[in-house]
């Protein structure tokens, strides 16, 4: 069974930086995407960052280009998240997925639709 526990949300104020930990278990995760989305409260699930398993290819939503870097670190099986320059509007759930190719069919690695495991979420709050 695949699991992905997120770690490193709290509260920080606008300006700060968190990085956030995605540890995945239970599979063999060569070949994956793996990815980070955030849901605030009311609003529907947004992409965010993704990587490729080799960590080589990254890619960002406009809001958080400059500011976010997803990284990963394959011997742990672990995929991070450093924030800097938060802001207020960062404020969500954050949550790590991982796509398997083989299982979810061709949707856009910006949907959620493409990802089959997901974590529980970490909590992340900006204030300003």
């Amino acid at each position: 069974q695949v699991h992905l526990v997120e770690s490193g949300g709290g509260l920080v104020q606008a300006g700060g930086s968190l990085r956030l930990s995605c540890v995945a278990s239970g599979h063999t995760f060569r070949g994956v995407t793996m990815a980070w989305f955030r849901q605030a409260p009311g609003k529907e699930r947004e992409f965010v960052s993704a990587i490729n398993w080799s960590g080589d290819r990254t890619v960002y939503t406009d809001s958080v280009k400059g500011r976010f870097t997803i990284s990963k670190d394959n011997a742990k099986n672990t995929v991070y998240l450093q924030m800097n320059s938060l802001k207020s509007e960062d404020t969500a759930v954050y949550y790590c997925a991982v796509d398997f190719p083989e299982l979810s069919g061709n949707y856009y690695y910006t949907s959620p639709d493409a990802y089959d495991y997901w974590g529980q979420g970490t909590q992340v709050t900006v204030s300003s």
